[in-house]
């Protein structure tokens, strides 16, 4: 009993809770961009619930559909036995019918299956709208009219009790093609009609369709007015909606046969081609619509005496019937093969095929009770029999029509009602669904009463759980924090051995840095006094090889010179080596930093290339947050990569490359949890030969005198080492560069 209970409150619960999928949205999604989505879904509960949705949009009656839906049902399944979401007994009776379906084998068993499933998906009020309506061809094709028309005739009086609205809606909508299909076509529009109110509320396309049918039936009732009024509205939302497939071309196929019956022959003409290009568009049944296109555009030439352009079309149009084996009647419609076929041999003055192809169109609408096109065949019989002079064949297609016209007419008088007679009718219908509303509810206090003493005890429950919740939140808290000190602590012994190794650096360096000082300025001396010597008025004129002499004394001073300045600058980077990472983080502007330091670096390279100045862009994050890090660190790291890219661009420039436009781009952007910055030159790119070692120290491409080979090896080293983030190079030879930073975000 508390199990019971449990199950049912739980339902209630989950019933509530999911309203807001049932919306219009959800009925609106298009069924290709779920199947691309499905495979990229991260969780198995993300892919079930991408399966359930795509299920609940397929219109089994399309055969690739039908086939596609069979891998989708048994993968769901698999699903929800790992994760125990619903009951799937529905979904196991659907698949094994759509099985039957696809194989053709069993007609029958498909629908006893089918209609099972529809059975438990209402128990628990789940909203099946396309299920629903995809079992009416399925009638169609065990030629069980008088059986469709009574069970969605019981399944539309349980919805309009119980709901849901959407199993409402597409119960009127097969009841139209029911009443239809008689050539009741006053019950058939109102059905339509009604189900296009409901459906206006959740499905567009469906929407939209039944406008169209409903003008498509008045044309057939021969109100002209009426038809153009629902068909144009429904081109109006297909044209809002961008709907495309079956449902556009059976409103421009309907507009050219209502076009055509009103003798508006070029309108006909352009909304038959209008249709073709629509049939052609959808990659599903491209040639089923394209046959009923085909016939359609046939006719109209026929009546625009184009009889050889016909006759072209119509030979096409076999062949796909002949090869698909269509119907006299099918989804997109009444199929008039032979009624086009007996209408162009007519006007060609065969009448004997004419009348074989009359005759054989009879016999196929009669033998699949397709009442709606009956009467239409045996007025195009009579009248070729009267043309013909053949008054016994007239009479006795005259007395078939006049017994099947009878009999439509005792069927259809069970709907010729006074008006207050139906109102009674309605308001006796509406009263009884008040009062098992009314139990209904009732039925639900009574089961909220007894589930008070449950709810109680799934509060404790849930008490006891959120506890358990909170605390196990606790313990992960802890467990970060203990992680991030350990972080931490690492860092800090990290920071103090690089301390200690800049300090000896510096120590090193500063030794060193004085007698290079007294090399390079003995060399100064000694090449001014060279000089000195060399000038005319400085005693006698020298010789040959004493000039020579003093000439290669000279050389090797100025060697000495640059080279004890290449020496300055190498131990100049140390010291800068030797200070990084000694100073404190804090949280630092990072787009300003980059602002600042960007204008440092292009001034001086403005100033000595003003004309060849490449543009320089900087593409800043608005929404970049403060970063945790040493800013002066981290700022010779930005000139220092700004710098390289402008001398990048600088050389390239000296190729003389026609068309070229040097260009630098510096940006900044906020990743998942990190900031990332990008120093993007288009200069001459880096070769593949020397790609891995361009962040070692002492390693430089330039000319002597010009770097030193510590720049990148410092930012290298400043950007790891120093901040704990990666520093790396994307590049493609004579192309471009991009240095590209990333840091751990760390929001003050």
């Amino acid at each position: 009993m508390l199990s019971a209970a449990l199950r049912t409150s739980l339902l209630l619960l989950a019933l509530l809770l999911s309203q807001h999928v049932w919306a219009g949205g959800y009925w609106n999604a298009d069924y290709d961009s779920l199947r691309r989505v499905l495979p990229r879904q991260q969780s198995d509960t993300a892919e079930l619930r991408t399966l359930v949705h795509l299920l609940d949009v397929t219109e089994l009656t399309e055969a690739r559909r039908r086939e596609e839906a069979l891998p989708f049902l048994d993968r769901l399944v698999v699903l929800n036995q790992e994760l125990q979401r619903f009951d799937d007994r529905p979904y196991r009776l659907l698949r094994r019918g759509v099985q039957f379906w696809v194989n053709a084998t069993d007609d029958a068993q498909a629908m006893q299956l089918l209609q099972q499933a529809v059975e438990l998906f209402d128990e628990t009020r789940r909203p099946i709208p396309r299920l629903l309506i995809d079992l009416a061809p399925l009638y169609n094709r065990l030629k069980q009219s008088e059986e469709r028309l009574a069970y969605f005739k019981q399944k539309l009086e349980f919805y309009r009790v119980h709901g849901p609205m959407q199993n409402e809606a597409a119960c009127y909508l097969v009841l139209a093609g029911s009443y239809r299909h008689m050539g009741n076509y006053n019950q058939a529009i109102s059905n339509y009609l009604h189900a296009a109110d409901l459906f206006k509320h959740f499905d567009r396309m469906l929407y939209s369709n039944e406008l169209m049918v409903a003008g498509s039936a008045y044309a057939d009732w021969g109100n002209t007015r009426k038809a153009l009024h629902y068909l144009h509205q429904a081109v109006a939302l297909e044209n809002k909606y961008k709907l495309e497939g079956l449902r556009r071309f059976y409103t421009l196929q309907a507009l050219s046969r209502l076009y055509l019956q009103e003798n508006q022959l070029p309108q006909a003409l352009s909304f038959a081609n209008q249709a073709l290009q629509a049939a052609r568009r959808d990659s599903a049944d491209r040639a089923l619509y394209t046959a009923y296109g085909l016939v359609q555009k046939s006719a109209v030439l026929i009546k625009m005496q184009q009889l050889d352009q016909a006759r072209q079309l119509l030979t096409r149009a076999q062949f796909l019937a002949d090869s698909m084996q269509l119907p006299i009647s099918g989804r997109p419609g009444e199929f008039v093969l032979d009624d086009t076929w007996a209408r162009y041999y007519l006007a060609r003055g065969d009448y004997a095929r004419a009348e074989q192809r009359w005759l054989m169109a009879y016999r196929k609408a009669t033998t699949s009770k397709f009442n709606m096109l009956r009467p239409h065949l045996l007025q195009q019989l009579i009248r070729f029999y009267d043309a013909q002079k053949q008054p016994e064949k007239g009479l006795r297609y005259t007395r078939t029509y006049l017994a099947l016209v009878d009999s439509m007419n005792a069927a259809h008088a069970s709907f010729n009602i006074a008006q207050y007679e139906g109102e009674r009718l309605e308001n006796s219908q509406n009263a009884k669904i008040a009062d098992l509303k009314h139990a209904n509810a009732f039925q639900t206090l009574r089961l909220r009463q007894r589930s008070f003493m449950l709810g109680g005890v799934l509060f404790v429950v849930a008490m006891m759980s959120g506890l358990g919740v909170v605390l196990y939140r606790q313990l992960r808290v802890n467990k970060r924090t203990l992680e991030q000190l350990r972080q931490t602590q690492t860092q800090l012994v990290a920071a103090e051995k690089w301390a200690f190794v800049g300090e000896v650096s510096a120590g090193i360096a500063h030794e060193l840095q004085n007698p290079l000082n007294f090399m390079k300025r003995f060399a100064e001396v000694s090449s001014t006094m060279l000089d000195d010597m060399q000038r005319p008025g400085n005693g006698t004129a020298r010789g040959g090889l004493e000039q020579q002499i003093l000439a290669g004394l000279k050389q090797n001073l100025q060697e000495i010179s640059q080279h004890g300045l290449r020496a300055s600058s190498i131990i100049k980077d140390m010291l800068e080596h030797a200070r990084t990472g000694t100073d404190r983080r804090q949280h630092t502007d990072l787009n300003q930093l980059v602002t600042e330091h960007a204008r440092l670096a292009y001034e001086p390279f403005q100033t000595k290339n003003a004309v060849s100045a490449p543009s320089f862009t900087l593409d800043l994050d608005p929404n970049l947050p403060s970063v945790s890090l040493i800013p002066q660190d981290l700022g010779r790291v930005l000139v220092n990569l700004m710098t390289n890219a402008f001398q990048a661009v600088g050389q390239r420039v000296q190729v003389a490359e026609q068309d070229y436009t040097p260009a630098v781009r510096v940006s900044t952007r906020q990743l998942a949890e990190a900031v990332e910055i990008r120093v993007h030159d288009n200069g001459l790119g880096i070769p593949e030969s020397i790609r891995e070692q361009i962040f070692l120290p002492f390693f430089t491409t330039k000319a002597a005198g010009e770097g030193t080979g510590l720049g990148l090896s410092m930012s290298y080293e400043i950007v790891t080492k120093g901040h704990g983030g990666t520093l790396r190079a994307e590049t493609r030879e004579g192309e471009f560069t991009e240095f590209i930073i990333t840091l751990a975000e760390q929001r003050g």
